[in-house]
């Protein structure tokens, strides 16, 4: 079982940057494929960004050359690095992991097994 701590949300004013963090804890072998999920009350989560086993990584349309998503792997944590936010950005950001297919070089775009608890990020106009 995988565990998923998110750190780094907060507040801050449209063009501003913010950096999430994800530690992740227990079985690594179901985090080999990683991503960025984010939700807005009353909307369907939306997947933003993943990560494979070699570092591959996706972005979705809207954040694509805003946000750069990274690990770190000897401190086993996850990264989102988000620059020029829009406050259509404002929403509770999760962390996630699966373990993929063939050794985690094919990673789900939706259905991801291991959630953290969501950092809650605002943009402000």
């Amino acid at each position: 079982q995988v565990q998923l701590m998110e750190s780094g949300g907060g507040s801050v004013q449209a063009g501003g940057s913010l950096r999430l963090s994800c530690v992740v804890s227990g079985d690594h072998s179901g985090s080999q494929c990683m991503g960025w999920f984010r939700q807005v009350p009353g909307k369907e989560r939306e997947a933003i960004a993943r990560i494979d086993r070699d570092g591959i990584d996706s972005y979705a349309d809207s954040v694509e050359g805003r946000f750069t998503i990274s690990k770190d792997n000897a401190k086993n944590t996850l990264f989102l690095q988000m620059n020029s936010l829009l406050p259509e950005d404002t929403a509770v950001y999760y962390c996630v992991a699966d373990k993929g297919l063939y050794g985690g070089t094919f990673c789900p775009e939706l259905d991801y097994e291991s959630w953290g608890q969501g950092t809650q990020v605002t943009v402000s106009s």
